[in-house]
């Protein structure tokens, strides 16, 4: 058994923990902020991360009221969405349950949205483009 100490500062040690996000009380509990932006309807976002520049990647949890939808966007980079609850729906049809895994490509172009709300882990690893609405989807 190794007996060194770690030479590591451990005061430096910054985390966060939410205990048991399957749990719509405690996703209920959080305090969410109304996520205003052009495109986007009804829906609310709590921040975990923005990386410090040259990074570019943040986390953040989005819930989705009945009806609700995100704007039109493309992915300058990776985006992993993960489903706490409810359903979500992408606009080419698919629709994503509580447990589902999505990870869309760099490139991607896709406007999100909930008919009985949701609650999404999402994980950008670089921005997104938002499309304006008298623009073409390509």
């Amino acid at each position: 058994m190794n007996s060194a100490k770690s030479t590591f500062d451990q005061s430096a040690r910054s985390v966060t923990v939410l205990r048991n996000m399957l749990s719509s009380t405690n996703l209920g509990e959080l305090p969410w902020t109304r996520w205003e932006q052009p495109g986007r309807a009804g829906a609310d976002i709590y921040p975990l991360f923005t990386a410090a520049e040259p990074q570019t990647a943040t986390a953040f949890l989005t819930r989705l009221g009945a009806g609700a939808h995100g704007d039109l966007h493309e992915h300058l980079g990776y985006e992993l969405m993960l489903v706490l609850a409810g359903e979500l729906v992408n606009d080419n049809g698919d629709r994503y349950r509580t447990g589902d895994l999505v990870i869309e490509q760099p490139g991607s172009v896709h406007r999100v949205s909930s008919e009985t709300g949701c609650v999404v882990l999402g994980v950008r690893a670089a921005p997104t483009r938002p499309i304006p609405a008298d623009e073409p989807a390509e």
